[in-house]
């Protein structure tokens, strides 16, 4: 019976690198830029920014006086336009962003996977050997017990 050594089981799995700097490591420019849109759109700031610039926009569109209004109730014209263009154009960026980061967990989930076959090796080649000794102590103990009764 062959019992794999840690240095075989070293050979079969080598050192795997750290997931994050692999996925750094394949990110062009545009990818950094959206991830970084994607990571700072996603956030109870960002939304906090939109919901205040909608709070300022309509409360002084709707009480200002009439000659300081400029996109007047209940139209809303130019606030409808340009919230369309920002969810016009952010929407395809998170997607962007999203998928650079399921790749990322992609990588992660490939290095947890090669990590677990490499402890379940070395589990086993544990066990083995403990079985092993176990098979070795259970002769010894035999022997002794032999040399016991020739006595």
């Amino acid at each position: 019976m062959h019992i794999e050594t840690l240095e075989e089981i070293k050979k079969e799995f080598p050192h795997l690198q750290n997931s994050n700097e692999i996925h750094k490591s394949r990110l062009s420019r545009i990818d950094k830029l959206g991830l970084f849109v994607t990571d700072h759109v996603g956030t109870m700031g960002f939304f906090f920014i939109i919901l205040g610039w909608t709070i300022l926009w309509l409360g002084w569109n709707i009480l200002a006086p009439k000659a300081l209004r400029f996109d007047p109730y209940p139209a809303f014209v130019l606030w409808l336009f340009i919230s369309n263009l920002i969810q016009l154009h952010l929407l395809p960026l998170l997607m962007v962003g999203q998928n650079i980061q399921a790749r990322h967990a992609e990588i992660r989930s490939d290095q947890d996977y090669q990590t677990d076959k490499k402890a379940a090796k070395a589990i086993e080649a544990i066990l083995l050997h403990l079985e092993h000794q176990q098979q070795l102590l259970e002769t010894l103990v035999d022997r002794v017990e032999q040399l016991e009764k020739k006595k």
